[in-house]
């Protein structure tokens, strides 16, 4: 059990380690910045219309910086979507990335899409197959079943791993190869301002890392639930 708890304990740091990077990276640029024409919701809306994409929309969202590839929607939070920051600009532009890729039939994209509306069942599932694994050994007094319950209860979980982790090439491709681009050929970033905006896309790009991680914690968490 020691040594379960000293791995759960490096995968949560491991975990939060990007979180605080990429918080620290935006907080980092959000100030107002008064010599940007707008705020990073009516950047992206300038973008879309610039790129043909006028059928996409611009939403304010408290449920994190994403797009929607269903809905068609580029959602920003509100510090984003309202704010005048070289952040909100760069984030804005990152999430256009991702309407870019839709917009060109980006296979990731596409299997990232199919692969996030199967990770929450999955999870769920992954979840009900843990906590029903110790109920089912009282009922069938077989040890055995415990076992087998959890080790398919650990593949479940174990799966939204791949599933975040296989969206990080494509993050990266929202940034440096479609939102970059835009920026620097549309002229919207001051050059002193350019290595700030790149790492701030690189920070977009790497939220997925923590997610990936903090799915390997669960993981640990369920082991030390059942006592494996």
């Amino acid at each position: 059990m020691v040594w379960l708890l000293i791995l759960a304990a490096m995968i949560l740091g491991l975990a939060l380690l990007p979180q605080m990077w990429v918080r620290k990276v935006i907080e980092a640029h959000s100030d107002d910045r008064p010599d940007f024409p707008g705020t990073g919701g009516e950047f992206a809306r300038h973008l879309l219309d610039r790129l043909g994409l006028a059928h996409v929309k611009v939403e304010e969202t408290k449920l994190g910086d994403h797009y929607d590839p269903e809905a068609k929607a580029v959602r920003l939070l509100p510090a984003h979507f309202r704010g005048r920051s070289l952040a909100a600009v760069v984030i804005a532009a990152h999430e256009v990335g991702h309407a870019i890729q839709d917009a060109t039939d980006y296979p990731p994209l596409k299997a990232r899409t199919r692969l996030a509306k199967q990770a929450q069942k999955v999870e769920a599932v992954g979840a009900v197959v843990m906590l029903a694994a110790p109920v089912l050994m009282v009922i069938s007094k077989s040890p055995h079943l415990l076992l087998l319950q959890s080790f398919l209860g650990l593949l479940i979980l174990a799966l939204t791993i791949l599933i975040h982790a296989s969206t990080l090439p494509m993050e990266f491709d929202a940034s440096f190869r479609r939102a970059l681009p835009v920026l620097k050929a549309g002229n919207y970033i001051p050059p002193k301002d350019m290595r700030a905006a790149r790492q701030i896309l690189r920070a977009a790009a790497l939220t997925y890392v923590a997610a990936a991680a903090m799915s390997l914690f669960n993981v640990t968490r369920w082991f030390r639930v059942l006592r494996i």
